[in-house]
């Protein structure tokens, strides 16, 4: 089965829903006018990464405005959108989520597990490691800096993903970790990974951009360079994961005894 997909690198204005948004929709109707059926946005692309002290004011429920914006660019170009917002979720809590919508509406969400430096002070962590159905297959969904934790990755793969998600604000500091890590999900899963990257500054704060789409032989099918908009795009063939498979068999031969049964 083939299956065109994008990764959406862009800068955004602090602080600036609108404009955000705006930007985001030109780039998804270009994806999807290419064929793109599923298009990956970045982390908090719709209102900035260093935006500590108006979290609660730009945080929104799921589903909510920004998540129904999504849906209806889902809707009208059949396609699969992801990106990850501010959530405000139960009782005052903050999240760092990423949602997936379709043209069927809201799928699925998944919140934050592992922060990085002082989100803990921003955001609750989630709790949930899950998979994502799709018509055209599973997908792990995770969020920057969870590329490198490799076990939520062996889990979701576990759990049926083919295809491996991350929506992500990572720093140009730590783009060395970003190159290693997006090729070793990869590799070790025998899956495709969309790797969606922030590029500009916030604050202090320089985003590595980056951005690609790794086949399961670490082969990068497409990317972008580390400044700048772009629309990164590819078409997997997703035989090819059960081929890499094959000639990796990581997951036929790991012994699971020794990790309690939990991968």
């Amino acid at each position: 089965m083939k299956l065109i997909v994008a990764s959406i690198q862009m800068d955004c204005i602090l602080n600036d829903k609108k404009a955000n948004l705006s930007k985001a929709e030109e780039m998804v109707i270009c994806a999807a006018e290419k064929g793109a059926k599923l298009i990956v946005l970045p982390e908090l692309f719709s209102t900035g990464y260093r935006v500590e002290e108006q979290d609660e004011a730009l945080a929104e429920p799921i589903p909510g405005a920004t998540t129904e914006w999504m849906q209806q660019l889902a809707a009208r170009y059949g396609t699969y959108l992801i990106g990850a917002i501010i959530e405000a979720g139960e009782n005052g809590a903050l999240y760092d989520t990423a949602v997936v919508v379709g043209p069927e509406g809201y799928i699925a969400s998944h919140r934050k597990m592992h922060l990085w430096g002082d989100e803990c002070k921003r955001f609750k962590t989630g709790e949930s490691i899950d998979v994502v159905e799709l018509p055209f297959g599973k997908i792990g969904l995770q969020i920057c800096y969870e590329i490198g934790f490799p076990e939520m990755a062996r889990i979701q793969v576990r759990k049926g993903a083919d295809i491996l998600v991350y929506t992500s604000a990572f720093g140009r500091a730590r783009y060395y970790v970003w190159d290693i890590a997006s090729r070793s999900r990869a590799l070790e899963n025998g899956a495709f990974i969309v790797a969606c990257n922030r590029c500009g500054r916030d604050k202090d704060s320089e985003f590595g951009g980056l951005s690609r789409i790794v086949a399961p032989d670490t082969t990068i099918l497409a990317d972008s360079g580390a400044d700048g908009d772009a629309v990164v795009l590819a078409e997997l063939d997703l035989d090819e994961v059960e081929r890499m498979r094959r000639t990796l068999p990581y997951l036929r031969d790991m012994n699971r005894k020794l990790y309690n049964d939990k991968f």
